[in-house]
């Protein structure tokens, strides 16, 4: 097969675009009748949809098109695009709560709401970035027995992230306060190995609701291999019964 110089064939600015992504190789551009579009193997399409709902959902809660434009490494015109684009899907609203989580959840988009929580009030972008790292499963907002997770977070020797006793202390009560008040806080992010949970996300509360007499608790639970996700259904199966589980 031969191959023509591109800038023979697209114009100035598309080819531009074209060069973000590959410069200087060799393309193969499927034909107009192709039964796949473009992209669809490979699961950029997927990657662009839902980076996209990350950027409006974003720009909604009151992010900056600048600072949107640093984060994604976007023009301001692209930006501009994206956030404005009415022909899109409507646009879940996002917020820091069990609603808006389960919310996301029943669209299929729970990972979405996990990460824009990450980083944004839950101040955890290196958390959200490891996710990315591998396709996992989610599985939508469930009620737990708050015993079954083990803090990976505390001031007790042998956590994995040790904190100061007197700040640890201050956290848990002022977090006991917000839970008191609040009866919409968001889901408890847990992962699921090795017939384990570890709790990533929500160590504060964990505790808060130990210290408060709370013994079940909302969580969203990640499994990244098969046969987790089939070890975790055969012993708490139960506790997911009316629950979605996305693979993203």
């Amino acid at each position: 097969m031969g191959y023509r110089n591109a800038q023979e064939i697209f114009p100035e600015g598309l080819l531009k675009q074209i060069q973000r992504y590959v410069s200087g190789e060799t393309i193969y551009i499927p034909a107009r009748d192709e039964r796949k579009a473009w992209g669809e193997t490979s699961g950029y399409q997927r990657y662009i949809r839902e980076r996209n709902e990350e950027i409006r959902a974003s720009f909604a809660v009151g992010e900056t098109i600048e600072a949107l434009m640093d984060r994604y490494s976007l023009s301001y015109d692209s930006i501009k695009r994206i956030v404005y684009n009415r022909r899109e899907t409507a646009m879940l609203k996002y917020s820091a709560t069990l609603s808006s989580a389960k919310a996301y959840a029943e669209a299929g988009k729970l990972d979405t709401w996990i990460h824009l929580y990450l980083n944004s009030d839950g101040h955890n972008i290196p958390f959200s970035d490891g996710l990315k790292k591998f396709d996992r499963h989610y599985i939508s907002p469930a009620l737990f027995p708050v015993s079954l997770f083990t803090r990976c977070t505390g001031p007790e020797e042998g956590m994995k992230y040790r904190h100061d006793p007197e700040w640890w202390e201050y956290r848990v009560k002022e977090t006991e306060k917000r839970v008191q008040a609040d009866d919409d806080m968001p889901p408890l992010i847990v992962h699921y190995a090795d017939g384990k949970f570890e709790l990533n996300d929500g160590n504060h509360r964990h505790k808060a609701y130990e210290n408060l007499g709370i013994d079940k608790a909302w969580a969203v639970v990640w499994i990244t291999e098969d046969a987790e996700l089939e070890d975790f259904m055969a012993k708490y199966g139960e506790y997911v019964k009316n629950c979605r589980i996305i693979r993203r």
